[in-house]
C-alpha cells in the first residue's frame, strides 16, 4: 500500500525529470520516427530507472549526510570526487545555457526582439528570484507549475485534433539513436536520491517504489508529447522538426507554421516557457547551493551576490554570444554531462561497493542481475557516448 509520503516521493522524481528537456525530445528524435523514438525512449526509462535503484543501494550503505560528491569520494577516492565535481559544474552550466537560450529565444519572439535581448530580459526575471533564495523560488516555482500543467492539459486536448496518424508511420531506424544524449537529460532525477531517501525515512521499499513510480510517470508524459508534436510537425521541410534541429529551436517553435488554430500554436508556446522558467529556478538555486558549499562561501550579503553572479553570468554570456545553442547545450549535458555522472558513476560505485571494499551500512542489492547487469549498463554509457561524439563529428 502506498503512503502519502510514497506518493509525493514519486511526483517528486517525475517533476525533477520532467523540465525543458522535453521540448527537445520530438527534436533530436524525428528523424527516427515515432516507433524508433519510443524503443530508444524504454531504453533509457530503463536504464535510468536502473541506476537511480543503484544510487539508492549506495545511500542506504553510508550515512544519512551523503551526498553525490561524497559518495564518489567514498568509493571511487580522490579521483572520483574530483570527476563529480567537475561533471557536476560540466552538467548544470550546460543547462542553465540551454535554458537562457531557449527562454530568451521564446521573449524574442513574443516582443519582436533581438535574442541577445531576449536572454537579458529572461534573466532579468528569474535571476533575482534565486538570489531570494529557496523559500522565494518555491512560491514562484508553485505557480509557475501552475502554468506549467494548465497549458501541457490544454495542450494535449486542443492538439489531438491537428494530429496525423498517416506521419505517425514512418520509421528510419538508424536514426533513432540520435536523440540518446537529450533523452538522458530528460530523464535525469538521480541528484535528489539522497534528500528522497531521507523524506522517507530510509525505507528502502518506499523509495524503491517512488523511483520506479515517478520514472514511468515520467516516460507516460514524454510519450503522449511525442505523439502529439511528431504527429502535428512534420520532420522535413519548410519549418519542420528538422529546420528546428539546425536552428537551435524548441519543438513548440514550428507549431503556428503547421496547426490552423492560434490557440495551439500559443498555448504550446507558454507551455515551453513555464518548462524552461522551473527548470532554470530549480537548477540555478541548485547550482548556488552546491558552489556555496563546495567552496565554503556563506550564502550572505555580497557573498551571495557574488555566488548569483557566478551561477548566471557564465552561461548568460555564452548564451548572448550564440543564442541558438538550446538544442546543442542539451545535447551536451546529457551526452557528457548525465551520462558519466548520472549513469557511469553510479554503476562504477555500485560495483566497488558490492565487490571490492567494506561498507558501513549492509542493505541487500536494490538491482538484480549481478555483475552481468552491471557490465550491460556500461556498455549502454558507452553506446550513448560514441553518439555524443558522432554528433560533434557531424
Amino acid at each position: 500500500m502506498f503512503s502519502s509520503r510514497t506518493v509525493g516521493g514519486a511526483l517528486l522524481v517525475a517533476g525533477t525529470s520532467i523540465g525543458a528537456g522535453m521540448l527537445a525530445l520530438p527534436v533530436v528524435t524525428g528523424l527516427g520516427g515515432f516507433v524508433p523514438a519510443l524503443a530508444v525512449y524504454v531504453l533509457c526509462w530503463l536504464f535510468m530507472t536502473a541506476t537511480g535503484l543503484l544510487l539508492l543501494e549506495i545511500c542506504l550503505k553510508l550515512p544519512p549526510d551523503a551526498n553525490l560528491i561524497s559518495m564518489a569520494g567514498q568509493y571511487l577516492g580522490r579521483g572520483g570526487r574530483a570527476a563529480a565535481w567537475a561533471l557536476y559544474l560540466f552538467l548544470f552550466y550546460c543547462l542553465n545555457i540551454a535554458y537562457i537560450s531557449g527562454g530568451g529565444g521564446l521573449i524574442a519572439s513574443w516582443l519582436g526582439i533581438g535574442s541577445w535581448h531576449g536572454s537579458l530580459l529572461f534573466l532579468a526575471f528569474l535571476a533575482p528570484i534565486v538570489y531570494g533564495g529557496a523559500k522565494i523560488v518555491s512560491r514562484m516555482n508553485g505557480i509557475l507549475m501552475v502554468g506549467l500543467i494548465a497549458t501541457y492539459l490544454g495542450f494535449v486536448a486542443l492538439g489531438l485534433s491537428s494530429v496525423n496518424l498517416g506521419v505517425l508511420a514512418a520509421s528510419e531506424w538508424s536514426a533513432a539513436l540520435i536523440g540518446l544524449p537529450v533523452i538522458f537529460t530528460s530523464f535525469s532525477y538521480q541528484g535528489i536520491i539522497p534528500s528522497l531517501t531521507a523524506y522517507l525515512h530510509r525505507d528502502a521499499k518506499q523509495v524503491r517504489i517512488a523511483i520506479v513510480a515517478g520514472t514511468t510517470i515520467a516516460f507516460a508524459i514524454y510519450l503522449v508529447w511525442e505523439f502529439l508534436i511528431l504527429g502535428i510537425v512534420p520532420v522535413q521541410g519548410e519549418f519542420g522538426l528538422e529546420w528546428a534541429r539546425q536552428t537551435g529551436q524548441t519543438a513548440v517553435a514550428p507549431l503556428k507554421y503547421h496547426v490552423a488554430s492560434n490557440a495551439v500554436a500559443a498555448i504550446g508556446q507558454g507551455f515551453a516557457f513555464f518548462a524552461i522558467a522551473t527548470s532554470f529556478l530549480g537548477v540555478t538555486l541548485g547550482l548556488l547551493d552546491f558552489l556555496a558549499d563546495g567552496l565554503r562561501v556563506a550564502k550572505k550579503g555580497w557573498r551571495r551576490v557574488g555566488l548569483a553572479l557566478l551561477t548566471s553570468v557564465p552561461p548568460g554570456v555564452i548564451a548572448w554570444v550564440n543564442p541558438h545553442l538550446f538544442i546543442s547545450a542539451l545535447i551536451f549535458a546529457g551526452g557528457i554531462g548525465c551520462a558519466l555522472l548520472l549513469g557511469l558513476l553510479p554503476v562504477l560505485m555500485a560495483w566497488r561497493a558490492r565487490y571490492k571494499g567494506a561498507c558501513l551500512y549492509r542493505e541487500e542489492e536494490l538491482l538484480g542481475g549481478g555483475k552481468p547487469m552491471l557490465v550491460i549498463l556500461v556498455i549502454f554509457v558507452f553506446v550513448e557516448l560514441f553518439f555524443e561524439f558522432k554528433h560533434l563529428i557531424i
